[in-house]
């Protein structure tokens, strides 16, 4: 299942220098942000489209809702966006970086409801809207992500597919029943691991890309990986989104994802950090503090997207 020959091999890479390791790095960080961005305006979109669809509409018959709703469209273009912005991302930068950075969607979500909806917001949500962003840049600097020039084998894929799809089927089949909130929770957990899963394929996808072009890309796996993960996510999200309040199911839609890729950037593709003590423990308080500014800023912002609440 490898995308290249031999197991952990280097992948191949122009040699542009310092300056330009440190420009790549950078529009990492753009694109990261980007898609952080469009993910905020999909999540924002789709949530109001999706919950003012008729009480007792399920099944295709939901289906066929959303797809007759103009709102729920353009959020299925941002969603494409977001989905271009992480590619180049990803192809460019490493899995545990642009993962973080997509935390920073919450803090975008944030100005969407004050810009768009035009809602109130305190000054505890955009106090934890900043805590949220200053976590996450001192995570990146003091941790170091370096490295994911590996190109994982056919063991470490089968073993990381099979863990990550067992997983989200286990939470989604339990998130079947029980509370709304409880319900969002579950579904929300088992989407951000499919998502996480994901964003592996995507990297491999764009690396079979550049190697063998876009033609060749269709004769290999990753690029039918992506597209499997990426019907099951977007289901499992809706479904998230759907079954309970956003408060419930957004926080571990933004969490889980960047710790389950963190885990899948160092075994697949043999990312590292810092060594230094001094620096890893900034980098571990930064990443709660991180997580806390997250569950803080879900806590602080108006219940609905409702216009003005």
């Amino acid at each position: 299942m490898g995308t290249g020959s031999g197991s952990r091999a280097p992948r191949q890479t122009s040699c542009g220098g310092l300056a330009s390791a440190r420009y790549h790095a950078l529009m990492s960080l753009v694109f990261a942000l980007l898609a952080a961005l469009a993910n905020a305006v999909n999540v924002a979109t789709q949530h109001v489209a999706s919950t003012s669809g008729p009480e007792k509409s399920t099944g295709w018959r939901f289906v066929r809702y959303l797809i007759g709703n103009p709102l729920w469209l353009i959020g299925g273009a941002a969603l494409l966006g977001a989905f271009a912005f992480q590619a180049v991302a990803l192809h460019i930068g490493t899995l545990s970086v642009v993962q973080t950075l997509l935390m920073t969607e919450l803090a975008f979500s944030l100005v969407l409801r004050r810009v768009w909806i035009r809602q109130s917001i305190s000054w505890r949500a955009w106090g934890s809207a900043v805590l949220t962003g200053a976590s996450v840049s001192v995570f990146i600097v003091a941790a170091e992500p370096q490295g994911g020039q590996a190109t994982p084998n056919g063991g470490d894929w089968l073993a990381s597919i099979l863990t990550c799809a067992g997983v989200a089927a286990l939470l989604a089949l339990l998130g079947t029943r029980g509370s709304p909130t409880r319900r969002a929770v579950l579904l929300a957990t088992s989407s951000s691991v499919v998502w996480a899963l994901e964003a592996t394929f995507i990297k491999a996808m764009t690396d079979t890309v550049t190697q063998h072009g876009i033609g060749g890309a269709f004769l290999r796996w990753p690029v039918y990986a992506v597209a499997v993960a990426g019907v099951a996510g977007t289901l499992l999200t809706q479904a998230a989104l759907h079954v309970g309040p956003l408060r419930a199911s957004q926080p571990l839609l933004v969490i889980v994802d960047p710790l389950v890729s963190i885990v899948l950037s160092v075994y697949l593709f043999g990312e590292y950090f810092t060594t230094d003590a001094v620096d890893l423990t900034v980098a571990s308080i930064s990443f709660v503090a991180l997580c806390a500014g997250v569950v803080l800023l879900t806590r602080t912002v108006p219940e609905t997207m409702a216009r003005g609440g």
